[in-house]
């Protein structure tokens, strides 16, 4: 087959059977428990929640400290809240590698929240209560909190910090704490503390609030990308089936013709691979070529083409393919093209296995009439010339003559009997055998026969084993003599003629069987193209002497054994026949029923 220039598309060249696999994974982990799907998604929020914090512990404290340490100042708290947001981070870390349920994660979650709070209120304190430009940290805990992973704990976060909040601006407003260094009274008055706190918490509460509803919303998407995700993955695996499910072979291709998908009944009947053909043109693996503007005419046309096509199978058997070939539409527009095709190779065959022994049968009957019609007048003719033969004397013309007349008579005689045996084959009798020595005992002849030819030599390479089958020796030897006989005279000029034997396995119904092989390769003429499907016709030959009965016999003792006839030749190559002959009746059947009698190749 012809390689295709077309570039290989970008699907994924994973094979079937991995994709449905894949595809269905995500089914499974779609459709499991929400409870169990959530968990890697608590997992990443709880990393994200820690990361997240560490930045903006060093950015913020980080900077102040360094800014407190170029004015000369100290700043222990700063100090001390860094180290200890680092220490917790390890230690979160360290536990939530062994948190294994949802509910262990949502309660890790409340805990981070607290102690998030709590480290904000002590820097807050620490800094100036409600003058502390830190407050704005209770926004940040409550606005990631509303994050993870229910409504509640932003709104719960958001009231305790408006209740933290709250509590120190009422120490520092009424001076509760003695310990000034520790909650400085503030500097504000009464009804502009009142508000600072008013607004803090209210903002407190409203981001609890509208963080809780967007996560809800985010929440509910999700879910619903989820569903249709599902339901999409579903969907596709379920059409994804249904081709793989179909025993036609379908294939489709892109805009240029190179195949995109190749599903597996079209591996069965062609034995080629999505591997092996893909990118490939699609004309050029089922050997289509037809004129190439009727070609796209018929393509670009709504309706589908339909016709019939002679391929080679990929183990180089001829295969007849019944196909319909369609435009790929999606969405009003051709994204090129679908095919659909059925393997008529069987049915082929044995439409043409049934016009021939019709033919047969009704060439047996007229065989009968000819044996009566013709043969009885041709042996008195025959008779009447033998005395007549005497009658003529000494004329050398006259005794010439008559000669010739009997010898064509007999000939003729030869050629009705020929006709006869083929016509009407005796009943075979079916024994045991080892074709090596079949074939040896003919050997002998066809040795003796060889040194009557000019520069003709035999080579003979056998088996080293038995080749034990059922079959009728003497048919047999008929058949392997018939088969060297035209080798030699396709060899006029001087040849060799190769005869092999060996065993070869086949596979048959899912079984493997076992399959005798006897190959005569000449190194004649070769047979022209035009004559393949002629050669094992009656009558049919290219010399100039003989009856062309010689293959028809071959071909019909062949076909009683349950066997076939492999040809291979190229003109000025010789030309090789092998019999094929299963070793046991059954398998024949088998090979019968399975349509694999590949009798000639191109």
């Amino acid at each position: 087959m012809l390689s295709s220039t077309c570039p290989a598309p970008s699907t994924d060249t994973e094979s079937p059977s991995g994709q449905d696999a894949t595809r269905l994974r995500g089914v499974e982990a779609l459709s499991a428990p929400t409870v169990d799907r959530s968990l890697p998604e608590l997992k990443t929020r709880l990393h994200w929640l820690m990361g997240l914090r560490v930045v903006l512990v060093t950015l913020m404290l980080g900077l102040s400290l360094a800014f407190q340490s170029t004015r000369g100042e100290s700043a222990p708290t700063f100090t001390a809240l860094i180290v200890f947001t680092y220490t917790i981070t390890i230690v979160y870390a360290v536990v939530l590698r062994r948190l294994t349920t949802a509910a262990a994660h949502s309660a890790f979650i409340w805990v981070q929240v607290g102690v998030d709070v709590v480290l904000e209120t002590v820097l807050i304190a620490r800094t100036g209560g409600v003058e502390s430009p830190f407050a704005v940290l209770y926004v940040i805990t409550v606005t990631v909190a509303s994050l993870v992973p229910h409504r509640r704990v932003g709104i719960v976060t958001g009231a305790g910090c408006t209740f933290l909040f709250g509590a120190i601006t009422a120490v520092q407003y009424f001076r509760l704490l003695n310990a000034s260094a520790w909650l400085p009274p503030s500097k504000l008055e009464g009804p502009e503390a009142l508000q600072t706190f008013e607004v803090y918490g209210l903002a407190f509460l409203v981001v609890g609030f509208l963080s809780g509803v967007l996560a809800d919303e985010l929440r509910h998407a999700d879910q619903s990308l989820r569903e249709k995700e599902q339901g999409l993955t579903r969907l596709q695996v379920f059409h994804e089936s249904i081709v793989r499910s179909i025993s036609s072979g379908v294939f489709t291709t892109d805009q240029e013709g190179c195949i995109t998908s190749f599903n597996p009944a079209a591996y069965e009947v062609t034995g080629y691979a999505f591997s092996d053909v893909q990118g490939r043109m699609w004309h050029e693996v089922f050997n289509w070529h037809p004129d190439e503007r009727a070609q796209e005419t018929e393509l670009t046309s709504l309706s589908p083409l339909r016709f019939e096509v002679d391929c080679f199978h990929a183990n180089g058997s001829c295969l007849v393919l019944g196909m319909t070939v369609s435009p790929l539409q999606e969405q009003g527009m051709q994204r090129g093209l679908v095919g659909v095709f059925k393997d008529l190779t069987q049915i082929r065959y044995l439409e043409e296995e049934m016009r021939r022994r019709e033919w047969l049968a009704n060439l047996g009957e007229m065989s009968a009439g000819m044996a009566h019609e013709i043969r009885n007048p041709l042996g008195a003719l025959a008779g009447a010339m033998q005395m007549l033969r005497q009658d003529v004397g000494s004329d050398e013309t006259s005794q010439r003559l008559m000669d010739i007349a009997i010898r064509e008579a007999r000939r003729l005689d030869n050629i009705i009997t020929e006709f006869l045996q083929y016509a009407r084959p005796p009943a075979l009798r079916i024994t045991e055998q080892d074709l090596n020595k079949v074939l040896a005992d003919t050997l002998d002849l066809i040795q003796h026969e060889a040194q009557s030819r000019m520069g003709v030599s035999i080579v003979s390479r056998m088996a080293p084993t038995n080749l034990v089958a059922q079959v009728d020796q003497d048919q047999l030897k008929q058949v392997f003599w018939n088969l060297a006989v035209n080798a030699f005279d396709a060899m006029s000029g001087g040849g060799t003629l190769t005869i092999t034997t060996g065993l070869r396995r086949v596979e048959v119904g899912g079984r493997r069987a076992d399959v005798i092989e006897v190959g005569f390769q000449d190194s004649g003429e070769g047979i022209p193209k035009q004559n393949f499907d002629k050669i094992f016709l009656p009558f049919f030959t290219t010399k100039k002497e003989g009856s062309g009965l010689g293959l028809a016999q071959v071909h019909r003792i062949v076909d009683l054994h349950g066997g076939w006839i492999k040809v291979e030749s190229e003109v000025g190559s010789g030309a090789r026949f092998v019999v094929c002959l299963p070793q046991s009746a059954e398998t024949g059947a088998r090979l019968r029923h399975e349509g694999r009698e590949p009798w000639k190749r191109f």
